[in-house]
Parts: C-alpha cells; sequence; structure tokens
C-alpha cells in the first residue's frame, strides 16, 4: 500500500511524513522551478493482534503488514498542469494525505500570504481535477477519430469508452471529482491506465499549531461533507515519534492523545482503500497479510503466493477473535469455531487462514 502525501509548500508534508516514519528527514524546504522531490520511507503496520499471535505461536519470524509513504513535493497549487515527473510520482500512489495548513507561523510565512484551509483544499482540489479534465479530452479526441475512421477495434467496444468518457467529462466539467462515481468491473479496468489523479482516495490532514483551538480541526460545512477529515499537530507527533517508546506513551498522555498518528492515519488509509487485514500463523512465521474487503478466499490465497490460488482447494479458518477467547487452537475447535471454507468464501478482517491447494504440476 503507498500513500503519497502531498501538499502545497510550507504546509507540513515533510513533518507528517517524518510523524508517520519517525524519519528525520529536514523540514521546511521550498522547492522552486517545477522541481519534485520524492523521499518514500516504509513502515510496518501497528497491529496488536499480531503481537498477540507471536506471543502464542513464538514463531521464528513475526511479519507486520507494510505501508510506504511517499513524501511528494514539487505542487504549487497554481492550476498548471503537472509535470512528467510529478506525474509519474503522483501515479505510484493508491491514495493521497493531502496536508493543509490551518496554523499561523510568522517565521514561516504562508506562500499565499495567509492562513485559509478551505481555500487550500480547493486549489490542490482545482489542480487535480484540471490534470484529470486534459486526460480526459485527450481520450474523447482519440476516440473520435476512431469513430470517424472505423477501423481497428470493435464499434461497440468503441462506443461504450466514448460513454464512459463522456460521463468522466461531465463531472469534471461540473467540478467533481470522479472518486465519487460508481464503476463496474469492465469500467475499472478500461480507466486503470490512464492515472486519473481524482479517482484516488484522498484523506484531508490539516496541520493544527500546537495551540490548537476548537476550530482548527474543522472544514467549511460544504468541504466536510465532501472531505473525510482529520486534524494532526503534525509538529508535536513528528517530536512524539522520534522518542523511545517508553518516552513516547508519557508525551502521549500528557497531550491527551490516544495513540500515535501513525495508527490512527493508517485505520482511516484501510478504510479509505477499503483494505483489510488476514492472518498466517505457525511455528516459521506469524505474518499480517493486506487485502482487499471484498477479497474472496482464492484471491487471499494470492496475496500469499500465487500457486495457492491457482491450486486452491479450500481454506481452514478461525477467527482472530475466537482464537484470543479461547486461547488455543484444540480449543477453537472444540467450541465449533474451526471452519473448512470454499472459493465463495469471503474473506474478513482478523481471519486467520490456513489454505489447502493442489500444487501446480510440473512439466
Amino acid at each position: 500500500m503507498k500513500i503519497g502525501i502531498i501538499g502545497l509548500p510550507q504546509s507540513g508534508k515533510t513533518t507528517l511524513c517524518n510523524a508517520l516514519t519517525g524519519a528525520d528527514q529536514p523540514v521546511g524546504k521550498m522547492l522552486g522551478g517545477g522541481r519534485v522531490a520524492v523521499t518514500s520511507a516504509t513502515v510496518s503496520v501497528p497491529d496488536e493482534r499480531v503481537d498477540w499471535l507471536a506471543s502464542l505461536y513464538k514463531p521464528a519470524k513475526t511479519t507486520h503488514a507494510q505501508v510506504t509513504f511517499l513524501d511528494i513535493g514539487g505542487v504549487q497549487g497554481a492550476k498548471s498542469s503537472f509535470s512528467g515527473p510529478l506525474l509519474n510520482a503522483l501515479a505510484q500512489t493508491d491514495a493521497f494525505l493531502h496536508v493543509v495548513r490551518s496554523f499561523a507561523n510568522d517565521l514561516v510565512p504562508h506562500p499565499l500570504l495567509s492562513i485559509d484551509a478551505a481555500r487550500d483544499v480547493q486549489a490542490l482540489d482545482d489542480e487535480l481535477l484540471l490534470n484529470d479534465l486534459l486526460v480526459v479530452e485527450r481520450r474523447l479526441e482519440k476516440l473520435g477519430d476512431e469513430r470517424r475512421k472505423g477501423a481497428g477495434r470493435d464499434k461497440a467496444e468503441i462506443e461504450r469508452e466514448h460513454e464512459l468518457f463522456t460521463r468522466l467529462l461531465n463531472m469534471l466539467n461540473n467540478g467533481e471529482a470522479l472518486r465519487t462515481l460508481a464503476l463496474s468491473a469492465e469500467e475499472e479496468r478500461t480507466l486503470s491506465g490512464f492515472g486519473l489523479l481524482t479517482r484516488k482516495p484522498l484523506l484531508v490532514v490539516l496541520n493544527t499549531g500546537d495551540d490548537a483551538g476548537p476550530s482548527d480541526g474543522k472544514l467549511p460545512a460544504g468541504l466536510a461533507a465532501s472531505h473525510r477529515v482529520v486534524a494532526l499537530q503534525c509538529k508535536l507527533e513528528m517530536e512524539i515519534a522520534q522518542l523511545a517508546p517508553e518516552e513516547a506513551v508519557l508525551f502521549l498522555a500528557e497531550y491527551g492523545l490516544q495513540a500515535p498518528s501513525l495508527q490512527r492515519v493508517i485505520r482511516m488509509c484501510y478504510d479509505l482503500l477499503g483494505r483489510q487485514a488476514f492472518f498466517t500463523v505457525g511455528e516459521d512465521e506469524v505474518r499480517a497479510w493486506t487485502i482487499n474487503k471484498d477479497a474472496s478466499a482464492p484471491q487471499a490465497s494470492g496475496a500469499i503466493h500465487s500457486d495457492l490460488e491457482a491450486g486452491f482447494i479450500r481454506a481452514e479458518v478461525m477467527a482472530y477473535a475466537d482464537l484470543h477467547q479461547h486461547g488455543s487452537e484444540a480449543a477453537v475447535k472444540t467450541a465449533g469455531k474451526w471452519r473448512l471454507e470454499g472459493r465463495e468464501y469471503t474473506v474478513q478482517d482478523g481471519d486467520i487462514l490456513q489454505v489447502r491447494f493442489s500444487p501446480p504440476s510440473k512439466k
């Protein structure tokens, strides 16, 4: 899972990235002249369930799920098309964290000279939308050429794609992000190679100051209705993330924070992307795997290895909650909570799977 951290200059993107990853990248750098800078860091997803399973099975190896954060500098909010390098960086991501500055600091002036979170959200929304509009318009021009020439692809296929891109054009012309559009599986496949930026899920992170007030973590009603929003004291969170674990616990308690920003933001990203975790356990390894919420048992098996999906027969399944309650696999079986599930089973968050499969034949 790759999450892109974007925002206007001086919004606190690197500060948030440091808070999420525990890194110590220098903050406050300004990029000019259309330059693009991308810093990536991969972190383990905190999950108490993995830790408990490891304490039960005592495996040789414990592996948490992984998430990569990309700190992407170079967005200016100037209603201009993105450069090739910037588009490439944005296209790598599964979702965006849009960092919006919601505090004043005379030592670090806002590039637009005033603090206005609603304006800044709209500025970047407009820039993402403009780039999608250019992509869609170019595609419709090519589809129009295909229609006129009457050769090449099947006419019905061209018409279906033309109708789809016309729908996209109408939404974009109305200022609507494409992430709100419900698409069929076939339409999703059609759009997969176009890198449409407003199709990506987006979470607004309001970067509040150390003396944040009640209004600092809010957006006007109109924007709040169309955006997922979380307010974070990014500088404070960065400082906590760089402490030793025992010191961090004390600071969290002192500032009334229930959990570090990493845990809160990852939970929201999982929700935005419709992702969940399942587990495999044993003496060799306890491991968390990330899959879509609607993944079938064979698809979940494919996250482990493609051979498991291709040769899937059945999955032995128990819920983490049942194992935690009863304390052992034997007790789960005695309680009737151990199940055999087939190809149609939809894996649930926290399921523990053992896959039965037929190994591929060797030629």
